[in-house]
């Protein structure tokens, strides 16, 4: 055993495990981002906008969002008069005439959610995943689950002893090509893979440490120092 990172404690994690599908949907002034977070029973939990994760069931909209109906894992919403299938897992579609940034932002803004956490959507090696900040965890953190939805060969990563709040398990150090938050994007960052599931991807001091960060009120601002 190597050494340890640091994977903060599981408290006030409430909702089941989140894996998210992010859609850029063409609005009449902006593109909308959509996450399907996960099902809660026959709701669908999305995140739009990078806000918090709001169940809402067939036929009730959400910031401009419809669900239509529900099914296993994916739900269809309707926006601006279009219909769309969002999928658990899937890896991120975009609709309409806007087009993806090239990554190249220097700022982050986050809100913090009702919750008193910062979570926001994201991308790992370009598929869409969900984050949540953690300054108290090394590295960004995930399950295995996650890994492999994320297509992250972790096996191949160094063996390393993990700390949670329920004691130490063996996991995986590995490289990340990309993280992405936003329009700003960051290159080979360390993460670790737990084999225990959580709700949430870290986003751990591995990310955090490039960037100055600045809290004010209920936000937090990210400027990237290199």
């Amino acid at each position: 055993m190597s050494s340890f990172a640091r994977v903060a404690p599981a408290r006030r994690w409430l909702i089941v495990p989140i894996v998210t599908a992010w859609m850029l949907l063409a609005g009449t002034a902006h593109a909308q981002s959509v996450a399907l977070a996960g099902m809660m029973g026959s709701k669908a939990l999305l995140v739009v906008d990078g806000g918090a994760p709001k169940s809402v069931g067939p036929g009730e909209t959400h910031q401009g969002i419809k669900v239509l109906s529900t099914a296993g894992d994916q739900a269809v919403i309707e926006q601006a008069g279009k219909r769309v299938t969002l999928r658990v897992g899937d890896a991120p579609v975009r609709t309409g005439n806007v087009g993806a940034s090239a990554g190249r932002g220097t700022r982050i803004v986050l809100s913090e959610s009702s919750g008193g956490h910062f979570v926001t959507p994201g991308q790992i090696n370009g598929r869409a995943v969900q984050f949540m900040v953690d300054t108290g965890a090394t590295s960004v953190a995930m399950s295995v689950a996650d890994a492999e939805r994320a297509g992250i060969d972790y096996k191949a990563g160094q063996p390393v002893g993990i700390s949670t709040a329920n004691g130490n398990t063996m996991g995986y150090r590995v490289k990340l090509n990309t993280v992405r938050v936003g329009d700003v994007e960051v290159f080979d960052v360390d993460a670790v893979v737990t084999p225990q599931p959580m709700p949430y991807l870290l986003l751990g001091n591995s990310f955090l440490g490039r960037f100055q960060m600045r809290r004010e009120n209920n936000q937090m601002t990210l400027d990237k120092r290199y």
